[in-house]
């Protein structure tokens, strides 16, 4: 480490720490390329998602009864026939 704290003119301490923050970190690239903790947020942007799905389903289909109400059975066929 001194070598290479001399070579790029940092101070040991600094390599140190970059060191022992690669062996920390870096072994779950090996696993599935993925952080431990991004397949729980996956999994809650996923829920978020189909909770959305969900509501603009339960929208487009309160609208389309509303205005088969309003404006009869045919209302997508237009108003002049």
């Amino acid at each position: 480490m001194t070598e290479l704290a001399q070579k790029f003119e940092l101070h040991p301490n600094q390599i140190g720490l970059w060191k022992k923050q690669a062996l920390q970190g870096f072994g779950h690239l090996f696993d599935n390329g993925k952080p431990p903790d991004s397949s729980h947020q996956d999994e809650q942007e996923k829920d978020e998602l189909y909770r959305q799905i969900g509501q603009l389903k339960v929208e487009n289909d309160w609208l389309k009864k509303k205005s088969e109400h309003l404006f009869g059975k045919n209302w997508k066929d237009g108003f002049d026939k």
